[in-house]
């Protein structure tokens, strides 16, 4: 078995509902799949001495998810008094609606379209609940509504689907981009380096200890993939299929069509650059 501490990363070991750090718990979703790994993380955050807690990506419409969450915070004296969405995937955000029908509480994200109640999302914008500060980071690129919300107190950052607890992300083309995709990990390394996050608490896999080797990863990955399309290019792979039959051959063909959107996105940021 390899050492978790030689993976990417550094992940903690099996995912499971429970506590990761001191002001989050994750209420594990049951939508296990090949794109959602174990399934939707869905974050509870709150002061230890507070009675008000926020919830990250209430997750998928499941009834019983949502009220496992509503039973989780009040098993530990807390009163969901705001939810948050990372972006609006539905594996992180379709049952926001009814899980605001639950808690009486508004939804904040950064697309309109997903709020309910006034106020939306910033970057930089602080977020203050019960004395829990989470700092909103803008981090587009899976998809242009992406945003991960930074913990200062517990030196962590939840990163949605922008890093994973386990392999690495698509680039959502059209939607996503992949120069918007490469800022928002350099602006999470200047996380890492300038403001001590050393813990990524993931919208799906495990927990990683180590998130400045976990950006890292994925920008050296990035690079290469890169490299192999471009290659591919002037091989004579034209189309997105082609590409990924030609460069993805080693990875699970139930993820083709994944990587065809982010061979579309790494296409169409070659053509930009002048470099295809």
């Amino acid at each position: 078995m390899t050492d978790a501490a030689a993976l990417p990363g550094q992940p903690r070991g099996a995912v499971v509902s429970g506590r990761a750090t001191e002001r989050a718990v994750n209420v594990l979703a049951p939508n296990p799949s090949a794109m959602t790994l174990d399934g939707t993380n869905t974050w509870l955050l709150s002061e230890p001495d507070s009675p008000l807690a926020v919830v990250v990506d209430p997750g998928p419409l499941d009834e019983a998810h949502l009220r496992r969450v509503i039973d989780t915070a009040e098993r530990l004296g807390k009163r969901v008094a705001l939810t948050l969405l990372t972006h609006g995937h539905p594996d992180h955000a379709e049952g926001a609606g009814r899980f605001a029908e639950l808690t009486g509480t508004a939804v904040r994200a950064l697309d309109p379209a997903l709020r309910l109640g006034d106020e939306g999302l910033t970057a930089g914008r602080a977020i203050e609940v019960g004395g829990l500060e989470l700092r909103v980071v803008p981090t587009p690129g899976h998809t242009a509504d992406s945003l991960s919300f930074h913990l200062p107190a517990d030196r962590a950052v939840l990163t949605g689907d922008t890093i994973l607890g386990r392999g690495t992300t698509m680039v959502a083309h059209p939607d996503g981009r992949l120069g918007d995709y490469l800022d928002s990990l350099r602006r999470l390394r200047s996380l890492t380096v300038d403001d001590g996050v050393r813990t990524v608490l993931p919208g799906h896999g495990p927990v990683l200890e180590d998130a400045q080797g976990a950006v890292e990863y994925y920008l050296a990955h990035r690079a290469t993939r890169l490299a192999q399309v471009e290659t591919a290019v002037e091989d004579g792979y034209r189309t997105a299929a082609d590409v990924v039959a030609h460069v993805y051959a080693d990875v699970d063909r139930s993820l083709w069509p994944a990587a065809e959107l982010s061979v579309r996105a790494q296409l169409e940021y070659l053509t930009e650059h002048g470099l295809i």
